[in-house]
């Protein structure tokens, strides 16, 4: 495999800010999901104009929600047809639809409680 062109000091601190700040955004992100704060059409509106979370995994996302683990997250995709390496700029309009129907209502349902 091929090495990468080195950077400079300066591009590769931009780098290491960049890659920060995703950092922060996509946990910012994962917490306000556990915490109910945020739902998946939420979510799924903001990926439309933030390039941080439309790059995020929907897997990681689906995982956050409240009341939802691994196994069911998977499940769902699979049985939805998204594949669990797809990112939520990745997704297409029937599979945003599905999504919401399957999880849609999760945070509202988990956080009255």
């Amino acid at each position: 495999m091929a090495t990468p062109p080195p950077l400079t000091d300066d591009a590769r601190r931009a780098a290491l800010a960049k890659a920060a700040k995703a950092r922060r955004v996509r946990a910012d992100l994962k917490q306000a999901l556990k915490a109910g704060e945020l739902g998946l059409a939420d979510v799924l509106a903001r990926a439309e104009s933030d390039d941080v979370v439309a790059m995020t995994k929907i897997l990681t996302i689906l995982e956050a929600l409240p009341g939802v683990g691994k196994v069911k997250s998977r499940r769902t995709m699979a049985s939805i047809g998204i594949s669990e390496s797809r990112r939520l700029q990745g997704l297409g309009a029937r599979q945003r639809r599905a999504l919401l129907a399957a999880f849609g209502d999760e945070a509202a349902t988990s956080s009255d409680d």
